[in-house]
């Protein structure tokens, strides 16, 4: 029973960290793809970079090669854009490539599946491990964030991600709610500094005082919030707890102290 209890909580939170991921991928309406790939010698040799160009475009983004003319919003600010290229695991005998993402701080963001192939080609082989290794991405798609999400966009490239709740609990925050001119709550950024403990660690503020109780997780940058139905995972340099409050979902950002 609970080896059954241990494997639902577990796709559980893979199947969140993805959700989360796609909506991360969804800040971003420009891809950069790299000129020149690790594994070959020449720029867009065999027509990597123009092929996974081709590709990544069916995902919905706009996308252009690393030397090619960039909008004026983009020529202002890459962080902007997400930056495309591909690894490659190949062995002797056939090619395995991944395409990877990342953002301007070089952080990845995204790394599809590996496409495989065996010919023997270089060309037609890499050619074709890219277009399966694209196949993997076929839920990663670029849909506009709503309006009343775009400011969130809008201090990820600002390099300042805000604090945005939908609901706030006074007692955690002890700050003045403030509101910007599109109506959404904000607060100060929060300030909380990590503890190691025997199952994770806790989170304290300057008071201090521990505010979450967190559990370790078998999948990266994310945590059980103990005793508050919850979780606290990573999005870009921020770290976001969700919890249950009265049957109300609470979302806060912190940034968090290791």
């Amino acid at each position: 029973m609970k080896k059954n209890i241990l494997f639902l909580m577990a796709v559980f939170f893979v199947s969140f960290y993805c959700n989360s991921q796609q909506k991360e991928i969804n800040n971003y309406k420009y891809i950069i793809v790299s000129d020149k790939f690790d594994f070959v010698k020449e720029k867009d040799q065999y027509q990597t970079s123009s092929l996974t160009k081709f590709l990544l475009k069916k995902n919905g983004f706009e996308v252009l090669l690393e030397s090619e003319e960039y909008p004026e919003d983009l020529k202002s600010d890459r962080c902007a854009a997400l930056f495309a290229t591909v690894i490659d695991e190949s062995t002797m005998f056939k090619s395995r490539l991944a395409i990877q993402l990342k953002d301007c701080f070089n952080k990845v963001v995204y790394t599809s599946g590996f496409g495989e192939s065996r010919e023997k080609e270089y060309k037609k082989s890499y050619q074709l491990a890219i277009r399966n290794a694209h196949k993997n991405m076929s839920e990663m798609v670029y849909t506009p964030l709503p309006k009343n999400e775009k400011v969130i966009q809008k201090d990820i490239k600002a390099h300042t991600p805000p604090v945005v709740t939908k609901v706030i609990d006074t007692d955690v925050t002890q700050e003045i709610i403030k509101k910007n001119d599109t109506g959404v709550k904000k607060i100060p950024s929060n300030i909380l500094y990590a503890q190691v403990n025997e199952n994770g660690y806790q989170l304290v503020n300057t008071k201090p005082e521990v505010l979450f109780l967190l559990l370790n997780t078998n999948v990266k940058n994310v945590f059980i919030i103990k005793d508050k139905n919850g979780i606290l995972y990573k999005k870009n340099t921020g770290w976001i707890a969700e919890y249950y409050t009265k049957g109300k979902l609470i979302v806060e950002e912190y940034q968090v102290k290791f």
